[in-house]
């Protein structure tokens, strides 16, 4: 079976599971995966004929990219590969607080500063990171044409932005690909976002795939959670971490009945929504990306997937 697919409108064709490089270089927020393992990631990824890579600036403050940079040198084959980045120039933290810059100036340097970082002459998506609180959205959206028409990016992304914020960005129709949170257990992408998607035939790659583990089944109710992207997350909160353990149990039930791993399923589950092209998992081993990949092999029936919408207590917005 062919699985390569178009993303959206972009012109862009890539393997429909890529690798969410989000661990890679970034010691700050995965401490266990040093540059010997996060150059094994990608080296994994590559071997396995993963060519969307799925990087930010963020992610080790440019250091993800450089790692990626190196692999991209040494591998070959860039015009093989699909590489999205994504950068609100050089964000700050004040008090907790995350600052971020999308004026022209800092965009454009964050550009520049990424082909450099990646060792390439163009960037196949940019996704504008945060917004922030200064430059309007439909500016930076602007910024970001200028640099499609010279060649430096070749399609415009946008992340973590409401609604709102998403139809302000693509108030010119610059808008290629949205990164937006969706899962089993995170559907309100479903609301408008989605339908929003299909109509202006943006592309929707989904992060938080596993509801940050959620899903994998990985976790107990007496787990105690001290990083502040559980502690902050609603999924995790006491009385919604335990019904949604329970949920999970019961989809781990389902999941064996298919032969599958949860993971496995959560994902293929994604593969089957409106206007998603192409899923971005990341691992923290190389048996995870293996693991991902076999994703690809899961068919999920009509009547699984109502079960799945039964399960999660969820309308069924799209009917398949």
């Amino acid at each position: 079976m062919n699985n390569t697919i178009a993303i959206g409108k972009t012109g862009l064709k890539a393997f429909k599971l890529g690798f969410g490089a989000g661990v890679v270089g970034n010691s700050m927020m995965y401490s266990k995966v040093d540059d010997t393992l996060s150059r094994q990631l990608i080296r994994t990824a590559l071997e396995k004929g993963i060519n969307f890579i799925d990087t930010a600036f963020l992610y080790g403050m440019g250091h993800s990219e450089e790692l990626i940079g190196e692999a991209i040198r040494d591998y070959g084959g860039r015009e093989h590969l699909v590489i999205s980045t994504k950068a609100s120039s050089n964000p700050q933290f004040n008090q907790g607080h995350l600052e971020v810059d999308n004026s022209a100036a800092a965009l454009r340097k964050a550009v520049d500063d990424s082909l450099m970082r990646l060792q390439t002459d163009y960037v196949d998506i940019f996704f504008l990171h945060f917004p922030d609180s200064r430059t309007p959205l439909a500016e930076a959206a602007d910024t970001l044409a200028e640099l499609k028409k010279s060649g430096k990016i070749k399609a415009i992304g946008a992340s973590n932005l409401s609604f709102e914020q998403l139809q302000a960005f693509n108030a010119n129709k610059h808008l290629d690909v949205l990164q937006a949170e969706y899962s089993l257990l995170v559907r309100h992408a479903e609301a408008d976002v989605i339908p929003y998607c299909l109509e202006h035939e943006i592309s929707l790659i989904p992060f938080f795939p596993l509801a940050s583990g959620l899903l994998a089944g990985k976790y107990k109710k007496d787990d105690v959670f001290n990083d502040t992207s559980r502690m902050n997350n609603p999924l995790f909160q006491k009385e919604a971490f335990l019904a949604n353990l329970e949920r999970v149990d019961r989809f781990k039930a389902f999941a064996k009945d298919k032969g599958a791993d949860p993971a496995q399923i959560a994902l293929a589950w994604l593969l089957t929504r409106p206007a998603v092209d192409l899923i971005i998992p990341g691992a923290t081993k190389p048996d995870q990306i293996e693991s991902n990949l076999q994703t690809l092999g899961v068919r999920l029936t009509s009547d699984e997937l109502k079960q799945l919408d039964i399960l999660f207590n969820q309308d069924n917005l799209f009917t398949e």
